[in-house]
């Protein structure tokens, strides 16, 4: 999915505010999109205030990721390798805004089933290339934090969001049975022993944010989620503590014979 930089330079940004304005609409329109929460719950749905806590912040790390897109030049070889990292990750970003910006129309005309095709969209590519071709983050570079921070909380509260929206689309008033609360308990060890702080503390986000959220609807399911949560900060904790996921080296791009530069300016 590699482009070039002067593409990724007007891709990601309108691709967030795209994003940004169909946030806006979803907020702002009636019925707005925690009205259809409201009326659409099931055994994984959020406390809604936490998904609106969660971007707040994240968006600023996207803008301040925008700014070095723009900021680091290409023709400076030792900026040139950190602007290949904003721009390997453009495509999916990209992909991840729109789908995001789509969901939000059949959000709120409470198609959930449609809905649902663009969240598993978004959510599957963003973990792709979290766990495929995301490399580990370098503490030196501020790109590297960047980047990591953002495509990492993408892909975190993407699982939130694929878990919430499969299950009012296709299970809505239904309880979670013995089978949804072991594959929760199986999916979320899992995954928090595979992750860093970044993702690891956006899955404990996560059953946080659902615990909250079934507080009101199934206080033993509640319970049970917030016993994950614990228990998923725990896996991830003790795993990164034996294993530190991140390196610290000097971040640089050498030349090569072969620069191919002026073709993707």
């Amino acid at each position: 999915m590699g482009i070039s930089y002067s593409t990724a330079k007007w891709m990601a940004p309108t691709s967030f505010l795209i994003d940004f304005a169909a946030q806006q609409y979803g907020m702002l329109s009636k019925p707005n999109m925690k009205d259809i929460h409201d009326k659409n719950l099931s055994f994984f749905s959020p406390q809604p205030f936490f998904i609106a806590g969660f971007f707040f912040p994240q968006q600023l790390f996207q803008l301040a990721w925008l700014y070095r897109l723009y900021k680091l030049d290409p023709k400076k070889p030792g900026e040139r390798g950190e602007l290949d990292q904003i721009v390997d990750f453009v495509p999916y970003y990209t992909v991840g805004n729109l789908c995001i910006a789509t969901w939000m129309i059949f959000w709120n005309a409470e198609r959930l089933d449609i809905s649902n095709i663009f969240v598993v969209i978004n959510s599957l590519s963003q973990l792709y290339y979290v766990f495929a071709k995301l490399p580990p983050m370098n503490t030196n570079s501020t790109t590297s934090i960047l980047t990591n921070i953002v495509s990492k909380t993408f892909a975190g509260i993407g699982v939130l969001d694929l878990l919430h929206n499969g299950s009012v689309a296709f299970a809505k008033d239904q309880p979670a049975t013995t089978m949804v609360k072991a594959l929760t308990a199986v999916g979320f060890g899992v995954a928090s022993a595979a992750s860093d702080w970044i993702f690891g503390g956006c899955l404990v986000y996560d059953l946080v944010a659902l615990a909250v959220g079934q507080s009101a609807i199934d206080s033993s399911w509640a319970k049970t989620l917030g016993a994950y949560a614990v228990g998923s900060a725990a896996i991830v904790g003790a795993k990164n503590l034996a294993r530190p996921p991140y390196n610290a080296t000097d971040s640089g791009y050498s030349k090569t014979a072969t620069d191919e530069l002026q073709d993707r300016v």
